[in-house]
């Protein structure tokens, strides 16, 4: 069975297109992504322009023209943070779900750690014991941990990389003044997270899953034992914490030229590595394992989970 996953996040919408059978492993076989930064068409009363919703509808239009040559049989359309939290994001999603044909789900905040978790989990298996997950998007961080299929304990804050470029980092470079802006700001919004997560169990892994954190792990990160087709790496928290006064003082046309730095992340990355070290460094979390599984792939497998058939006699 052909099943997709359309995510409309933040920055992306992006469409997963993967082969899958019931108890089997998802076996992607398209992957499209068009680059939107939504957080760029946010009006000063929180809505989403026109000009804005005008391109999410047409990449959400595209993705569903892609779906249908890939003769998907089911198309799972969710939308988070930015969609999510936007004042006139009510009429956004009947636009959204006009161009799509069909209903979309609009995933609350710890939701989407949930399903994120998940896929984690099924990533690192049940020998991974207690895991504690760090995931930065566009419009929310995601925090949670957990020793089973689903976190104990989920929390998802509105920091998210493009939304805290708008706040606080509009100036290219940014400059370290308006750097520990932020950084203070993220420390008090994380603190309620940080303390309910932290009186849990001392985490056997700690992962960190997302395009963000990928980029960054290239950057500032060093590979980890793995074989072909499993290659990992690992980012640690002094590491990330050292580039962070060079990316500030970096125009994004030049950051896009260091590694890992995609253009669609460039303006942003400043924002996501503050956030995302002061997280580390409020969780006590020394490094982080990345995971190339994410919410997409925590969509898809809780569909499967739910798709019921009739085995052999």
């Amino acid at each position: 069975m052909r099943l997709g996953v359309l995510d409309i996040g933040s920055n992306t919408v992006h469409l997963l297109i993967a082969d899958v059978i019931p108890g089997g492993r998802p076996l992607a076989t398209t992957s499209k992504r068009t680059v939107l930064r939504l957080m760029r068409y946010l009006e000063p009363d929180g809505s989403i322009s026109e000009e804005g919703v005008a391109a999410l509808v047409a990449a959400v239009a595209e993705a569903r023209e892609i779906a249908a040559v890939e003769n998907v049989a089911e198309l799972l359309a969710t939308a988070t943070s930015a969609v999510r939290d936007a004042r006139n994001g009510k009429a956004v999603i009947a636009r959204i779900e006009e161009a799509l044909g069909q209903e979309l789900q609009v995933l609350g905040g710890e939701t989407e750690a949930r399903y994120t978790f998940l896929a984690v989990r099924r990533w690192f298996g049940w020998s991974a014991g207690q895991i504690l997950l760090f995931d930065i998007g566009g419009g929310s961080l995601e925090l949670a941990s957990g020793a089973d299929e689903l976190p104990e304990a989920a929390a998802s804050v509105p920091l998210g990389a493009g939304r805290m470029t708008v706040q606080f980092l509009p100036n290219d470079p940014p400059g370290m003044d308006a750097v520990e802006q932020l950084r203070a700001h993220a420390e008090k919004v994380i603190a309620p997270a940080a303390t309910a997560l932290g009186s849990m169990p001392k985490p056997d892994h700690i992962v960190g899953s997302s395009k963000a954190i990928r980029s960054l792990a290239k950057l500032a990160g060093s590979p980890m034992p793995s074989w072909p087709g499993n290659e990992r790496l690992l980012l640690p928290r002094d590491a990330l914490g050292s580039w962070i006064p060079r990316l500030a003082k970096l125009p994004a046309s030049a950051r896009q030229e260091l590694p890992g730095i995609t253009a669609d992340r460039t303006f942003q990355i400043v924002a996501g590595a503050v956030v995302l070290h002061t997280a580390m460094k409020m969780l006590k979390a020394d490094a982080l394992e990345v995971s190339p599984w994410a919410l997409r792939e925590g969509v898809l497998l809780r569909y499967i989970e739910s798709m019921s058939w009739t085995g052999p006699a």
